[in-house]
């Protein structure tokens, strides 16, 4: 019996990552890039996303303080020698939220996970020239795999007339972004002593700070002004349900990793992308031709390939414990 309710817990924490992970993704291409919206206000959306954010890790916070004592949600309060600290990684993680949206803006969901799926070869590229670290040949061979899938993929929207250039440099910054982001935050952890809980709080408050000058800059502001549904209760629903799953996203991701495992989670997320292009062909009714689906299905057993790989280069590390500490090193990646 622990046995079955320990699988259904797993289950339905996977489950609920899915479901908010594909939610949010459709949740946020309404709102950058719906015709019967036509807001053109990329940096507004994900402001609105990383201000509720903050503003619900607070929430609960101090429901936690008033309430029960809960030790997974401690007191949170802002310290600006911290927010400094956290400065570097909140600005990374500015790019990646910023670029994803931007990415989802100009290309179609289907097409959304092969156009940002060079995040695997960019943690290779980096781990190399930031941390020092060697990749073996098989998850080496696995990134080529990725990379031809990409290309496949560029190649075959192109063939389509769907292809946004535009689209496909803001999901390579996006991937690049989103591996800075898993190395920063590992460096920036221990200033809020391993607390994600903090970071997240931190992360979004600058990016707060930080997203109304380039709103600014980039006349959104001017935008939102204009824009005839500002009033509209409507709208203002999907924005606070899009914050909603943009904060819950980061929970669930957390909860997923905690009852499975990283690489699990890796694999659970490809997973996920492969039913979110199925979803999202069905859905906005495409017909895509043969190639176009071998680079979804190169990108995807590209990165499960590389998972794999990774997880046997794991366990290999931990049954043998004299592997140089290089080797265990990089497998932590």
């Amino acid at each position: 019996a622990p046995f079955v309710l320990r699988a259904l817990r797993i289950a339905l924490v996977v489950c609920l990552y899915w479901f908010t992970s594909i939610t949010m993704v459709f949740l946020n291409k309404y709102l950058l890039d719906s015709p019967s919206l036509r807001l053109d206000a990329p940096l507004f959306v994900t402001f609105f996303q990383c201000a509720m954010t903050a503003a619900l890790c607070l929430g609960l916070s101090l429901g936690a303080a008033c309430g029960p004592r809960c030790p997974s949600l401690p007191t949170l309060r802002l310290d600006p020698k911290v927010s400094r600290s956290v400065l570097p990684l909140s600005a990374v993680f500015i790019g990646m939220v910023t670029f994803n949206n931007l990415c989802l803006k100009h290309v179609g969901v289907a097409f959304y996970n092969v156009g940002r799926s060079l995040t695997t070869v960019f943690n290779v590229l980096l781990s190399y020239l930031l941390l020092k670290q060697t990749t073996s040949l098989y998850a080496l061979l696995a990134c080529g795999i990725i990379i031809g899938g990409f290309w496949l993929g560029v190649d075959q929207e192109g063939a389509e007339g769907t292809l946004s250039w535009t689209g496909i440099f803001f999901g390579i910054l996006a991937s690049l972004c989103v591996s800075l982001n898993a190395i920063y935050t590992k460096k920036v952890l221990p200033v809020v002593d391993g607390s994600i809980w903090h970071l997240t709080f931190y992360n979004n408050v600058n990016a707060c700070v930080l997203f109304l000058p380039l709103m600014m800059m980039l006349g959104e502001f001017h935008t939102l002004y204009h824009f005839d549904k500002l009033g509209s209760p409507t709208f203002w629903g999907m924005m606070t349900l899009g914050g909603v799953f943009g904060f819950a996203i980061g929970y669930v991701t957390g909860l997923q990793i905690k009852f499975t495992s990283p690489l699990t989670h890796n694999v659970s997320g490809t997973a996920k992308a492969c039913a979110q292009t199925v979803l999202a062909v069905i859905y906005f009714e495409e017909t895509k031709s043969f190639l176009w689906w071998t680079s979804n299905l190169m990108v995807l057993g590209g990165s499960f390939a590389y998972t794999w790989v990774k997880g046997l280069e794991m366990r290999k590390v931990q049954e043998d414990p004299n592997l140089k500490s290089s080797e265990r090193n990089e497998t932590g990646v």
